[in-house]
């Protein structure tokens, strides 16, 4: 039937609309730090079996095909990739780069509740504690670090000791200790924006390490991860998925001139 047509291809268009606002949501994050690609997956619909396959022929035997006609398609998932970002150096004492699998968890300040992120950039806030970069929210490390006014240098080794020279001192004193969390699953986090993850019933369990340690990556300072988004891969999935938008409405004009030329038929 033609109008099963007119539906079927509808489905397929709502789809690739919505892998088309995944792939724009991946091009606009390029140059985000840490940020990590999403990608859409799909999945075919219920089918209309008007013949099962196996039921007997005029032998008794068994057919070995049936006759099974698709209602379409529909997005099954998006899925994060965490591939590694490249590691770009800024040479500023306060960006770290994870290298490897692992997450820093910070405070949300309003809800005290952990949050998790890859991105790096660091800073000081007034009283003198590590945070993230944010002009929006202040979200202090966990474990706390806290860094005094007269520290002249920061050194964070690859294990993610923090250490500080003072004013008058030759030696590097420790400040602290930056850990790191990991997940069973970190499909299952929670994508909240201001490059920041939540823990959910899906990604398991928080696991916290040193860094280097059970898995985890280590810590490059210095240094930034940058976005794992290829705007040549991003572009070729653009275009293939603005061609299957453009097939699926075609046929949809062809199902729209099957049933004009039945209905002509009745004039």
């Amino acid at each position: 039937m033609s109008v099963q047509t007119l539906y079927t291809a509808a489905t397929g268009m709502e789809a690739m609309q919505t892998k088309l606002d995944v792939i724009a949501n991946n091009l606009a994050n390029m140059n985000t730090t840490a940020f990590k690609r999403d990608r859409a997956n799909f999945e075919d619909l219920l089918y209309r079996n008007e013949v099962y396959p196996g039921i007997q022929d005029a032998l008794q035997n068994p057919t070995p095909v049936g006759v099974e006609i698709g209602l379409g398609t529909r997005v099954q998932s998006t899925q994060k990739d965490y591939q590694q970002g490249t590691i770009e150096q800024t040479g500023r004492e306060l960006d770290i780069a994870i290298e490897g699998r692992g997450f820093f968890e910070v405070t949300d300040p309003v809800t005290s509740a952990p949050m998790y992120t890859r991105a790096g950039n660091l800073d000081v806030n007034a009283l003198g504690q590590l945070v993230i970069g944010s002009a929006q929210t202040g979200r202090l490390l966990n474990p706390p670090i806290s860094i005094p006014q007269d520290a002249t240098a920061i050194v964070i080794n690859p294990n993610g000791q923090v250490m500080i020279r003072q004013v008058g001192q030759t030696q590097l004193t420790q400040a602290g200790d930056i850990q790191m969390a990991t997940f069973i699953n970190p499909d299952g986090l929670l994508k909240v924006g201001e490059n920041m993850y939540q823990a959910t019933d899906a990604s398991g369990q928080v696991l916290n390490g040193q860094p280097g340690q059970t898995g985890l990556g280590i810590l490059r300072q210095g240094s930034l991860e940058k976005s794992n988004v290829e705007p040549v891969r991003e572009m070729i999935d653009l275009i293939t998925t603005q061609r299957g938008f453009e097939l699926n409405s075609q046929a949809i004009q062809a199902g729209d001139q099957i049933l004009q030329q039945i209905a002509n038929l009745r004039r």
